[in-house]
């Protein structure tokens, strides 16, 4: 598995359905308690943005904060395609995964940041999916590949609180809800449930 080729193909995915939001639908609820479909695109939109300075060498203070707020303007659609499109060139460069970024957990090998990006993108793509009422549909092969490399990592993801207990899911169940049961959703999520 080429994890630079499966990263920027759920890039492109997420950014693809970003793109079929139907303008009643930007204040949806989604899987993320507290977040309406914007905020969700925003913060996907927001880690794109900055993966691109850090894997570009720059420091957590060199970015400051020229992320924050909203990065969706008047086109959410157009920016999450454009933020997509940067973030796929930013990990073009040779060596991109041996380098070192400095996230804010303290530096942090390229090809870590890279499965952190590839979770990002397959799971919030999931809650986006769901969100406005489209068959959740990823990758298989990044499915695969979050899964494994997630598995290595549950224990210090649960245990900082930055991924909510997992949902039990049935024997038999598919590797697309075993992972997102994984990080904490109900596969049978739907709006107004």
């Amino acid at each position: 598995m080429d994890l630079l080729t499966t990263y920027r193909r759920t890039v492109t995915d997420f950014a693809d359905r970003a793109g079929e939001v139907g303008p009643d639908r930007w204040d949806a609820a989604t899987p993320c308690a507290d977040w309406d479909v914007r905020t969700l695109l925003n913060h996907v939109v927001g880690e794109e943005r900055w993966s691109v300075p850090l894997f570009g060498g720059a420091s957590l203070a060199e970015v400051g904060d020229r992320f924050s707020g909203d990065l969706l303007g008047d086109d959410p659609a157009g920016s999450a395609r454009d933020a997509a499109e940067q973030a796929c060139r930013a990990v073009s460069e040779p060596g991109v995964l041996d380098r070192t970024v400095e996230l804010s957990a303290g530096p942090t090998p390229g090809r870590e940041y890279l499965y952190q990006l590839l979770a990002e993108h397959l799971v919030h793509g999931w809650d986006l999916a769901v969100a406005i009422g489209v068959e959740p549909r990823l990758d298989p092969a990044g499915v695969d590949e979050c899964a494994r490399w997630f598995a290595e990592h549950t224990s210090m993801y649960r245990d900082s609180g930055l991924t909510a207990p997992d949902v039990p899911v049935p024997p038999g169940a598919s590797a697309q809800d075993r992972l997102v049961a994984a990080f904490g959703r109900d596969p049978g999520w739907r709006p107004g449930s």
